[in-house]
């Protein structure tokens, strides 16, 4: 089984050109060709962003479903994670992450396979070494990717860790997992700020029994304008 994943920080849809446009991201996602979509920074129903359902939204033009997390809650306002695809899934687990700064989740969700069973975690990591530590190890922990699993599952885990390669965080998750753009070979390309890509943040890392076939950033003119961040994808081969 060959798929493609993405990981984007969407910015809550607000592009480098200060523009408000959820279906010029979702154009973006469309260029990925993407059957899995991890994205961070979304809000639903907050004044800011015309109160729609970003999540949903994007979703619709991509004709997709969307499973959604809000991180933070102000009243009606959220504001958080999403995984979006055309796959059949099943929403596992939505929770908050150990935050002394602004507060942060994860979302746990099922992709079912012909094969095998994805287990795809998507989050967005603090800004603070010491939170990022903290919630890398509670992302480790039994509540999450410690948890009992099925034989055939297989593990992703994916989204804006705001961790770079040699940050405690990334040596954290990377004990377990493997950083596809790494197992992919070659250089691996920055994802942050998306006009000037200086910084490796966004990550996709996978489990045992995942071949990476390719990694790499879609770093496209439009992307550029979309959102702060550039979309990271993978091809994946289940085994």
């Amino acid at each position: 089984m060959n798929l493609r994943i993405a990981t984007y920080n969407v910015h809550s849809c607000f592009g480098t050109d200060r523009r408000l446009d959820p279906a010029r991201i979702a154009g973006v996602i469309a260029e990925c060709e993407a059957d899995i979509v991890a994205l961070q920074e979304v809000d639903v129903a907050r004044a800011r962003s015309g109160g729609i359902d970003q999540a949903q939204a994007i979703a619709t033009h991509l004709e997709m479903i969307s499973h959604f997390h809000p991180a933070l809650h102000l009243e009606e306002e959220r504001y958080g994670d999403a995984l979006l695809t055309a796959l059949p899934t099943r929403l596992v687990k939505a929770g908050v992450l150990p935050s002394r700064g602004e507060p942060r989740g994860a979302l746990w969700v099922e992709v079912t396979l012909p094969a095998a069973r994805l287990q795809v975690f998507v989050t967005h990591l603090g800004l603070s070494g010491a939170d990022r530590a903290r919630q890398a190890e509670a992302l480790l922990g039994p509540g999450w990717l410690g948890a009992d699993m099925p034989d055939d599952a297989r593990i992703v885990l994916v989204g804006d860790l705001n961790a770079v390669g040699r940050s405690a965080c990334y040596r954290l998750l990377t004990r377990r997992l493997r950083d596809a753009q790494m197992a992919a070979g070659g250089v691996p390309k920055a994802t942050f700020p998306s006009r000037l890509p200086l910084l490796r943040i966004d990550h996709v890392l996978v489990g045992d029994g995942i071949r990476v076939a390719r990694a790499w950033v879609h770093d496209t003119p439009a992307a550029r304008r979309a959102s702060d961040h550039l979309p990271l994808c993978a091809d994946l081969e289940i085994v």
